[in-house]
């Protein structure tokens, strides 16, 4: 049989997780597409086949034999844009203090908004960019990437900027989020609701400019999605509705911080205005789970914040699952839960939140790439999708979730380069 050149070939993978068939909900989580001893061909930056025994012939061919070959982790919530760090805050915590007594002090996210307001834009780019090489050698080949450590309208112009700028030379793809509504910044004190009306009336405007200058040049949005902290003590699911309509008015996919702290009928909400997907969710209510799958809101479980809050309740992910909702994982990546490792939250998201390693694996690969609107992109391998590729160390998925603490990925194909090796 006649070979056809490929730019890569890897072959016989103890197992390929193709995570074919879109996103999946509820028991169909646990279908990841096994298949074993198994090649994947890539050329000119896309997929171009998957199957056993694969007559091509590549310029670098890679032997996987027992090994996992997965598509890259998309990491669907982080923060990663910020100055400063916040390590002082887990003595706080071990001594007793809850997230909201140290916000209240002044610190939480306020610190970080206090340095990142006095930080210069190649400042914040620099330390993220760290940030991200970190992201990359453990696997993650899209992330979404929120503002909202400014609370003003320069810092959080200043900080969708620096993720435009990151994704202008880094491998990995971001996708930007305008999360001004993440706190009440000090000078508005006492005055949520001014803050709402600057939000509405000033930051949501100028990015929705900034949009329309850039798709006119062809270029990608500043903003792609609009997201609100909705939480007793910081904004009511009221103004979080407001603010989301008002984002959407202009163009922006609806997110939310939802049901974190105290339940507060977030995933309700998240139904209510069609949003992409209401993260964090460990104090859901059962009607907000049934509205949720009902509306195809996607659930994004964030096991490692409520571990680096010294919590023992995490979200409850076997039940979502159970009601047919997409479930999605991610980091949370920020300075009260400092992690790159989507390794992490998939072990963390299989002991606390009793996903089975299947399950939590097409969370952090095709759910999360709908989550962004990229299933058709990435997320999965399969015929001209974009070539996104890990060799894990492991000679089953079974082993991703089972060990933990150290890096399993071998090899990162971005784009149908190898970028890491």
């Amino acid at each position: 049989m006649r070979e056809e050149p490929a730019d890569i070939v890897i072959r016989n993978a103890s197992e390929l997780l193709t995570m074919a068939g879109g996103v999946k909900a509820g028991r169909r989580m646990r279908e990841p597409g096994i298949i074993t001893g198994a090649d994947i061909a890539v050329r000119d930056g896309r997929i171009t086949a998957v199957g056993r025994s694969l007559p091509f012939k590549g310029e670098t061919e890679i032997d996987a034999t027992g090994k996992v070959v997965m598509p890259g982790f998309v990491d669907t919530h982080t923060h990663l844009v910020f100055a400063g760090s916040r390590e002082s805050e887990l003595e706080m915590k071990i001594e007793g203090l809850s997230y909201m007594e140290i916000l209240r002090q002044g610190g939480g996210i306020l610190s970080t908004v206090r340095a990142t307001r006095s930080a210069p834009l190649s400042e914040i780019v620099r330390e993220s960019e760290n940030r991200l090489d970190t992201m990359l050698d453990f696997g993650t080949t899209t992330a979404e990437a929120k503002s909202g450590y400014g609370l003003d309208p320069e810092t959080e112009m200043k900080l969708l900027k620096a993720v435009e700028e990151l994704n202008s030379f880094h491998e990995v793809d971001l996708v930007p989020t305008f999360l001004g509504a993440h706190a009440v910044p000090p000078e508005f004190e006492g005055n949520t609701e001014g803050y709402v009306d600057l939000i509405i009336n000033e930051m949501l405007p100028e990015i929705a400019e900034e949009n329309k200058k850039r798709t006119e040049e062809g270029k990608p949005p500043l903003a792609r999605f609009v997201d609100v902290f909705c939480e007793k003590g910081v904004f009511s699911v009221e103004q979080s509705g407001r603010i989301l309509e008002a984002g959407k008015g202009y163009g922006l996919i609806p997110r939310l911080h939802a049901d974190e702290i105290v339940w507060t009928g977030g995933a309700e909400l998240a139904a209510e205005v069609g949003a992409a997907s209401a993260d964090h969710l460990l104090r859901v209510s059962d009607n907000g789970i049934r509205a949720m799958a009902e509306k195809g809101v996607t659930g994004v479980l964030l096991p490692a914040t409520p571990l680096m809050l010294l919590q023992t309740e995490f979200a409850d992910g076997r039940k979502m699952v159970d009601s047919g909702m997409r479930v999605a994982l991610a980091t949370d990546l920020n300075p009260n839960c400092y992690t790159e490792s989507m390794q992490l939250a998939i072990t963390l998201a299989c002991v606390y939140s009793h996903l089975t390693p299947a399950e939590a694996l097409t969370a952090s690969t095709i759910n999360a790439a709908g989550v962004l609107g990229l299933e058709k992109e990435v997320g999965s391998l399969e015929p001209g999708k974009k070539a996104d590729i890990l060799v894990l160390d492991v000679p089953n998925h079974l082993h991703i979730p089972y060990h933990f603490g150290v890096n399993l990925v071998e090899l990162v194909v971005k784009g149908g380069e190898i970028v890491r090796f």
